[in-house]
């Protein structure tokens, strides 16, 4: 008879979890027959986007959200925004899952690669110039720390890129977590302005990136309601379940497939999905391949803004050993 440890944890994970020893057949079966009638919870459900740059053109995807945070996916095909940025209620961290991107913020300009994450503080004005770009933005409604040292910082540049001109644009100032509808004012601003304060300012953005000598789960950002990080592994036979006791998970697929075992279904995961692990359900993943995903895990419940693309079926543990011995 098959035994699992299950942790059980608490975030903000200052503390150890707890381990427990579990009959795996158990933790994924259906309930005993019973007087209790517990609601018929729905399947675990993943959303998937390309992961790879592509010509067609559709909207802007906000994916999750809640009034703590707000996850949205971001393609540009080589220019510009329509606008210069400046959030009022929400840190903003972005991460480049494709092509290239120069970041142009008051603080300074940056080019980013695929796997670069970079914080925008609150009220920083941004706009960003996008090469076959695809790029996630986590807006944290408090104010997030760095957990790693940065690999580079922002600088001024007199001239951002080489097509550039100085002009007057649109500046927008959003609310909130700077979702659809929540724009305070669009105004003229001089972009020569806004670029120059990195003159005189000392503050810099901070590019990081776990790199590759970071395996398992490590943390780069933490707010008071929101952790970020990433997770990389060569491979996992899923006898490690985890359980987080006050805390919804969303995990963003980079690279690599595995097979996600949850209390509420399986899932097979592939670059470009996301998917979200409610507060409270026990889940692991079984992979033979290395895997890297992003994990942002939140004091609160993060609902899905965007439609499904597939759900999770329910696998018993013979099934589940089956998968590890393939």
């Amino acid at each position: 008879m098959s035994t699992v440890q299950e942790h059980l944890d608490i975030f903000p994970f200052d503390t150890p979890p707890v381990i427990l020893t579990r009959r795996e057949a158990l933790l994924l079966d259906d309930p005993v027959p019973s007087t209790v009638k517990a609601p018929e919870p729905p399947p675990i459900e993943a959303i998937h986007y390309a992961p790879r740059y592509s010509e067609q053109k559709g909207p802007q995807r906000n994916v999750y959200e809640s009034p703590y945070l707000r996850i949205e996916r971001y393609s540009m095909a080589h220019g510009r925004q329509r606008f210069y940025h400046r959030n009022t209620g929400a840190d903003e961290i972005s991460y480049q899952v494709d092509g290239q991107r120069l970041l142009m913020t008051e603080l300074g300009s940056v080019d980013l690669v695929p796997g670069e994450f970079v914080r925008l503080p609150n009220g920083v004005a941004h706009d960003n110039y996008g090469r076959q770009d695809i790029h996630l933005l986590l807006y944290v409604s408090d104010p997030a720390a760095e957990l790693l040292p940065a690999r580079r910082t922002s600088e001024h540049r007199q001239t951002p890129f080489p097509e550039w001109q100085p002009a007057v644009v649109n500046e927008m100032v959003s609310k909130d977590l700077a979702g659809p509808g929540q724009c305070l004012v669009l105004a003229p601003a001089d972009e020569r302005l806004l670029l120059d304060h990195a003159l005189n300012d000392p503050r810099r953005l901070a590019v990081l990136d776990p790199g590759d000598e970071a395996a398992g789960a490590c943390w780069i950002y933490r707010s008071t309601h929101v952790w970020i990080g990433r997770t990389r592994r060569p491979a996992s036979d899923g006898r490690v379940y985890q359980r987080h006791l006050n805390a919804d998970e969303v995990q963003y697929q980079v690279s690599g497939r595995r097979t996600l075992v949850t209390q509420r279904g399986c899932l097979e995961i592939e670059p470009g999905d996301f998917v979200r692990i409610p507060q409270g359900v026990a889940f692991t993943s079984i992979h033979h391949e290395p895997v890297e995903y992003l994990m942002l895990a939140s004091r609160h419940e993060i609902p899905q803004s965007a439609q499904g693309t597939k759900q999770g079926g329910r696998l018993d543990a013979a099934a589940v050993e089956r998968l590890r011995a393939r």
